[in-house]
């Protein structure tokens, strides 16, 4: 295996010999097994409903909770990654994080089902782990490419669970289970995929491409810098708000696509799970596109071009909101989910396209706080799903209006030139 003992500037897909180049795949490959327990229960979310006898408010309320934990997780993953290292917050999170949802089959009513719900959240917080990990690994002119790619792709967890978990759930049924222990049992499976990536974490990463914290001496360095008046910076906070309004709908969207599917258009559970899962399956290349575009942008045009691609595809992912939500019928209505999935997961890259350049010293906090937005907006969404005054159609309406307003927002933001953005990305296969 070979050695280099600084940032790569090139992603080598197919290599697994630099300790850069395993930690990539290795760190995407957490972010998907999280995201797989994070939302295992959306897709079954149809057979729960009938199983615990939730109304509307209470399926709102369990979709707010998913989210909600994450919120504070990011804040306090992103001040980990400074100071442990983020090799070590990864193996901790998988651990932890596998417990409940490991044990979300003991909830026998909607406050148990809620309360694990909660728990669960909590691993949302490995995306903190991903960016950061990953910004330690590449050189600054390809730091929007690599990170949107591992972010996309661990995002491509959530488009597989609303594939695979209806499959799982049928084949349980399918070995003579009821429907009310299936659901409980297709947990376990998310559970132990995080063990197994724990143990890879562990064996085969390092904190930095010239070692871990602890044999670099970069831990105390870093409680030194980490500095939280970097949210005095107004671009920070853009941010934040653009996060809410791309990846905030995509776990929303996640949650209810199921249940809208299933209600709206009559589709079993089996199939609007799989409808559902293209929304997801988007990841595998529209995310890696925004954050293509984001660093070639930069090159020509400094962050301003960087931010002014953000405004763009934030707006199309807003207009494209509206129309999903007045679709006459399914066939329309997929192909404006689709059409507003590529423009919301491109925005997704984008954002963390910006993101390491905002400040250098406290890319982990920023990470964080930028990713809690994304989760603050996935929560104040859940209470337009819980309303009975509103339908899932209003509610779509509502955001996408919501998403271009933001759009507006970060056009007319100063986003200062940073240095490093220097030569477009490079990406060998």
């Amino acid at each position: 295996m070979q050695t280099i003992n600084k940032p790569l500037d090139k992603i080598r897909l197919f290599s697994l010999d630099t300790v850069q180049m395993r930690t990539f795949h290795i760190t995407w490959l957490m972010f998907f097994v999280c995201f797989f327990g994070w939302f295992g229960l959306a897709p079954l979310m149809p057979t729960i409903r009938a199983d615990l006898g939730l109304t509307k408010a209470q399926v709102g309320n369990t979709i707010i909770a998913s989210v909600s934990s994450t919120i504070v997780a990011r804040l306090l993953i992103g001040k980990l990654c400074d100071v442990l290292g983020p090799r070590k917050t990864a193996i901790r999170l998988l651990l932890i994080g596998s417990a409940p949802v490991l044990l979300v089959g003991l909830a026998k009513d909607y406050t148990t089902f809620l309360l694990f719900r909660l728990a669960i959240g909590v691993i949302g917080g490995s995306f903190v782990v991903t960016q950061f990990h990953t910004s330690m690994m590449f050189a600054p002119k390809i730091k929007g490419t690599a990170n949107a790619m591992t972010g996309g792709w661990g995002n491509l967890g959530g488009g597989v669970t609303n594939m695979v978990m209806p499959l799982i759930f049928s084949a349980i049924v399918g070995f003579g289970y009821t429907g009310h222990q299936a659901w409980r049992y297709a947990m376990i499976v998310p559970a132990v995929m995080m063990w197994v990536v724990a143990f890879l974490y562990y064996r085969y990463t390092k904190d930095t491409p010239t070692g871990n914290y602890s044999e670099t001496g970069r831990t105390g360095a870093a409680r030194r810098k980490t500095d939280w008046s970097v949210l005095a910076d107004w671009r920070v906070l853009t941010l934040t708000l653009a996060y809410a309004m791309c990846f905030g709908m995509e776990i929303t969207f996640d949650n209810v696509a199921s249940l809208h599917f299933v209600d709206n258009f009559h589709l079993s559970q089996h199939s609007a799970g799989f409808w559902a899962g293209l929304f997801g399956f988007m990841n595998i290349f529209a995310r890696a596109l925004g954050g293509i575009f984001s660093d070639k942008a930069g090159t020509r045009w400094g962050m301003r071009g960087k931010g002014t691609l953000l405004a763009i595809v934030l707006l199309l992912e807003g207009l494209g909101l509206v129309a999903f939500a007045h679709a006459p019928t399914f066939v329309i209505a997929i192909v404006f989910m689709l059409s507003f999935a590529l423009f919301l997961k491109m925005a997704n890259g984008a954002v963390y396209g910006i993101v390491p350049f905002i400040n250098e010293e406290n890319v982990g906090l920023v990470s964080g706080v930028v990713g809690a937005g994304g989760n603050l907006g996935g929560m104040l969404f859940g209470f337009l799903f819980k309303s009975n005054a509103i339908t899932y159609a209003e509610a779509f309406t509502y955001i996408g209006c919501t998403v271009i307003t933001i759009a507006c927002l970060v056009m007319v933001t100063r986003w200062r030139a940073a240095a490093g953005v220097v030569s477009p990305a490079t990406v060998t296969l």
